[in-house]
Order: structure tokens, then C-alpha cells, then sequence
């Protein structure tokens, strides 16, 4: 299997963070511009968000969220192409990864139904685990 595979899912990652920025901004201004609010009115840190409904602070959390959980799969997948270790049960968990934080980030972004946002995090997340997992005990056991 070619190394370089494993940066499909690492740049589809950073796609899906780029689309929830924009979409995060694009709630943002129009939230601002259609109430009129005062930039100075937003100077205090978190005023936006206490002001914000769900629809406009959703996506800003979503947005947070994809540089908690992801910046370990961003570590995996350079560490497995550097140690020359990706292969396909690495490539699958990775791909799982993303289809699971997409899904994830549209709930989150959009009607926000908890439970299924909570079990898309646990899919997406377990898949991390798998991979941070499997790469310690090659690493201990090689």
C-alpha cells in the first residue's frame, strides 16, 4: 500500500474545517448584521456566545471541536507515514474517522440532536483509538 494514502482522510479533515468555518462565518455575519449589533458590543470576551442562539453558537462549538479530537489524528497520520507503518486497517479507521466526524459536524451544525451527535463522536472517536492503539504496540512490540 502507498504511505501517501494516508493523507486522503488528513486533507478530507481539513476540508471539513474549512467548510465548517466558513459555515461558522456565515451564520456569524449574518447573525450581527441582522440584529444590528455594535462591534464594540462584542469587545467582552464570550458576549457573542451569550447572545448568539444555537444556530449561530453551534457552529463556532463544532468548529473548537474539530481541534481537539482531530489534532491526534493529524499526529497518528503523520507518525504511521513517517515509521513507513500505514496500511489498510490504518487507511479504513482513518476514513471511518472522517465519515464519522462529517456526520458528527452536521448534526452539530444544523438540528443538533444530542444523543446522535454523542454516538457519532464516540464512532468517529473510537476509530482514533483504534489507530493511537495499534501504532503504540507496534511501536513497544517492534
Amino acid at each position: 500500500m502507498s504511505q501517501e494514502q494516508i493523507f486522503g482522510p488528513v486533507f478530507a479533515m481539513v476540508l471539513l474545517t474549512f467548510v465548517v468555518w466558513v459555515y461558522m462565518y456565515v451564520r456569524r455575519i449574518r447573525f450581527i448584521t441582522t440584529r444590528a449589533i455594535s462591534p464594540h458590543d462584542l469587545a467582552v470576551p464570550g458576549e457573542l456566545a451569550r447572545l448568539s442562539p444555537a444556530a449561530v453558537s453551534n457552529p463556532s462549538d463544532n468548529f473548537k471541536n474539530l481541534f481537539e479530537v482531530p489534532v491526534l489524528f493529524y499526529a497518528l497520520a503523520l507518525y504511521l507515514y513517517v515509521r513507513h507503518q500505514v496500511d489498510t486497517p490504518y487507511v479504513a479507521a482513518a476514513w471511518i474517522f472522517v465519515a464519522g466526524r462529517v456526520l458528527h459536524s452536521a448534526v452539530h451544525c444544523t438540528f443538533n440532536l444530542v444523543m446522535l451527535r454523542f454516538y457519532l463522536y464516540l464512532f468517529a472517536t473510537v476509530a482514533v483509538w483504534f489507530i493511537a492503539g495499534r501504532a503504540a504496540l507496534q511501536y513497544l512490540f517492534s
